[in-house]
């Protein structure tokens, strides 16, 4: 299959419909290299030529960080604008702590950006807007890519694309085939028994049949349920995209599997404070059997950290073991973003212009770190070479999906409030029924206010998505 006219085709049936459907890290610093003040960072035009320009660069992001630092050292020691970048990678922490570092002035010049965070970024005046930068060759370039609700919002651009993000279960092959199972699950049930069996194998040894990182709950879950279900046909985050409104009752059905697991005795012990990482290094060290997670896995294990067990990315299983809808492509719409109050901005876009050339975004792809949405750099650039990649290509099972409001209920998140249940028990349908009135009271409340817009579609069919 060729995967690139595959993600082609996809880019163009979804594109439109989602339109429709529409902490701690270094301080900014000015150019005598000194913390810069709450006055100094709201200045703006305050560059000037010929005097050293340090700009720092936050980004969540660490499976591509020896890369971007090679990046960034390159741009350092090369462009003739006397700039240096200065980058710091933090934990999951991320939102919150670009939150506290806006509070107090001392936000970083660029951020690395997601579509889980770009509206509520700009929403706040952290973002600057690219359009004034953007040249007729940039727009060309990215024409037919910007999305609204995604990088476009009231008609400014706040982020350019670069790769998209597929979600695959990740497995240990050599678990598998000592517990005796013949390949990855169909079903969550199938998930279920492959995860006792492997744990009832390697139980003796620290080994287990299941993880996620649980420290943060929805994280774990944006892995993993949001995966699963949009797979088996339904929106991954909890939005009915045929009644715009939230409704958790399929993501329930997810976690009472998961609930199952954990009653099992399979999932790995302290997962309840299990960072991404940490996971990362105990699945390297043969001691999980299966995980779902990023295609930023493979460049995991190929440099950050290197192991020798033979593992595979492969279609997540579904509830029913049949593939209702597509798996999602995520985070396919920003990477970058300039902080509004940054007072070298221009130098700051300089850095970007840097950073979206065809060459880096082409070695990103190559290299395994995203895959390639942007066209003009698909169709040239090759398969990556990075081992394990050939399981997360985007394929005939892979498309867009509508963009989901992002709201903030009160009181605890779906993440927080499954993961307690699926610890705890108690009464699901009563779990569900809190989470869709706190979801839709917000939503409504967002609406109202004109921070969302909701635009029902009863006519949704996930099996459309599906590239031909």
């Amino acid at each position: 299959m060729n995967f690139k006219k595959v993600l082609g085709l996809g880019l163009v049936a979804v594109l439109a419909l989602s339109t429709a459907a529409c902490g701690g890290g270094n301080a900014d610093k000015t150019a005598n290299n000194k913390p810069a003040t709450g006055n100094e960072q709201q200045t703006q035009g305050a560059e000037q030529p010929g005097e050293k320009k340090v700009l720092t660069y936050w980004t969540d992001d660490r499976h591509d960080q020896e890369y971007i630092k090679e990046l960034i050292e390159n741009f350092n020691s090369t462009n003739q604008d006397h700039i240096s970048v200065e980058l710091t990678v933090l934990s999951e922490n991320y939102n919150q702590s670009v939150d506290i570092a806006f509070a107090s002035n001392k936000a970083p010049d660029i951020l690395r950006l997601k579509s889980a965070n770009t509206e509520m970024f700009m929403k706040k005046g952290y973002l600057a807007p690219l359009d004034s930068y953007l040249t007729d060759e940039m727009k060309s370039k990215f024409d037919g890519l910007l999305m609204d609700g995604v990088n476009r919002f009231d008609g400014k651009v706040y982020s350019l694309p670069n790769s998209g993000l597929t979600l695959r279960l990740v497995y240990n092959q050599d678990l598998f085939e000592k517990a005796g199972i013949s390949g990855p699950p169909a079903s969550l049930q199938d998930m279920v028994d492959a995860a006792k069996k492997i744990t009832d194998y390697g139980k003796k040894e620290g080994i287990y049949g299941f993880a996620l990182n649980f420290k943060n709950p929805k994280s774990a879950f944006e892995r993993s349920v949001r995966e699963i279900l949009s797979l088996s046909g339904y929106q991954g985050l909890g939005f009915d995209l045929k009644t715009g409104q939230f409704d958790f009752g399929p993501y329930s059905q997810v976690i009472e599997y998961f609930k199952q697991m954990h009653e099992d005795g399979s999932i790995l012990p302290g997962a309840e404070t299990l960072d991404i990482d940490p996971l990362r290094a105990q699945f390297a060290a043969g001691k999980i059997g299966m995980y779902l997670s990023f295609s930023t896995e493979p460049g995991v294990y190929k440099d950050q950290f290197p192991t020798t067990i033979n593992w595979a990315g492969a279609l997540a299983p579904t509830l029913e073991g049949k593939q209702v809808g597509t798996s999602e492509i995520v985070s396919a719409g920003t990477w970058i973003g300039i902080n509004d109050k940054s007072a070298n901005k221009d130098a700051a876009w300089k850095f970007m212009e840097y950073m979206y050339a065809d060459d880096v975004l082409t070695a990103y792809h190559e290299k395994g770190f995203g895959i390639s949405i942007v066209p003009s750099i698909a169709e040239k650039a090759k398969n990556p070479d990075t081992p394990g990649m050939e399981g997360f290509l985007v394929g005939e099972h892979d498309s867009l999906w509508p963009v989901t409001p992002n709201i903030t209920p009160e009181g605890a998140n779906y993440g927080d409030a499954f993961f307690k249940y699926m610890l705890d028990g108690g009464d699901l349908q009563a779990v569900v029924s809190d989470l869709n009135a706190r979801y839709n009271d917000a939503l409504s409340k967002a609406v109202e206010k004109g921070d969302v817009k909701v635009s029902p579609d009863p006519s949704f069919d996930p099996s459309q998505l599906k590239a031909k």
